[in-house]
């Protein structure tokens, strides 16, 4: 999609169009951004989305459209969501939702719920004709959300760091902590790993904090290792913030990665957030294996 300037015009609408996989979490999404201040419309046909726009007098609207909306074609799917990004008075982001089929399987069956598209096929038929169907929908879309390994509440987390009502239109970064072994964010556009950092696990008195607290992070700190490596990767994320901006990207996640994802990567990701946040910028922190 044609992306607008950045902080063209602080008086535009905003309107997301929240599509994708059905079970992926498309309800959830709708419901929080209503819970962020949306104007939330379920299942609206495509025919009337731009009526709803000249009737709505919301400064933010959420509508929600996929292929149990009546007559629903990808294509003209596609046409108008280009045309309303045209339109200079909108701020217009696409939110795909997606998850693997093991994943979407597992929700319908345990809400015995029919698959929109399934027919007399089974469940999986349903599924790949959908992913098939939405395929064009996804590779065009601003925002990607795979909800694989993602509860309801870290999809409302997820989407309200990136989607908060601002009149301002910039590049909202997102910093998520993780382990290697529970595998990479499939959100992540940015992977760092920093397991080369001197571990705090093999301290006894350390060993069941985290890198939120103040004696981990001090371990960490003393390695000598670490300040020329956060001075580079601090100035690097840095520079390359307005570099994405430049090109038109919305939504920037950087991944930080170590072994257990309770040391280092969460002592690294708060170092980041903090530094990106000076001067004002909008940066999400998530920290994927600790309790929320």
């Amino acid at each position: 999609m044609a992306e607008p300037e950045i902080g063209e015009d602080q008086n535009r609408r905003q309107l997301v169009l929240i599509t994708g996989l059905a079970g992926a979490g498309r309800s959830t999404a709708l419901k929080a951004l209503e819970d962020e201040g949306y104007e939330a419309i379920d299942n609206l046909p495509l025919h009337l989305v731009e009526p709803m726009l000249a009737d709505a007098e919301t400064a933010a609207l959420a509508i929600a459209v996929d292929v149990r909306s009546r007559s629903f074609d990808a294509d003209e799917f596609l046409a108008v969501t280009q045309h309303l990004h045209d339109q200079p008075a909108l701020a217009v982001t696409l939110v795909f939702l997606s998850s693997d089929a093991d994943a979407l399987q597992r929700r319908f069956t345990e809400t015995r719920r029919p698959h929109p598209l399934a027919g007399d096929g089974t469940l999986i038929d349903g599924i790949e004709a959908e992913r098939g169907l939405m395929r064009h929908v996804m590779e065009r879309s601003d925002l990607v959300i795979d909800t694989t390994l993602m509860s309801s509440a870290e999809l409302r987390r997820h989407l309200g760091q990136h989607l908060r009502i601002d009149p301002t239109p910039r590049l909202a970064v997102f910093v998520v902590s993780f382990s290697y072994r529970h595998g990479i964010p499939r959100n992540a556009d940015i992977v760092f790993d920093v397991r080369f950092l001197t571990n705090p696990y093999y301290d006894d008195d350390l060993r069941e904090k985290t890198g939120k607290e103040a004696d981990v992070a001090r371990f960490i700190e003393k390695d000598p290792r670490f300040p020329p490596f956060f001075d580079r990767f601090g100035g690097l994320v840095s520079d390359l913030i307005p570099a994405y901006a430049d090109e038109g990207k919305r939504y920037l996640t950087v991944a930080i990665g170590c072994t257990g994802g309770r040391h280092r990567s969460v002592f690294v990701a708060e170092r980041l957030t903090a530094l990106l946040s000076e001067g004002g910028r909008r940066v999400g922190l998530q920290h994927r294996e600790l309790p929320s």
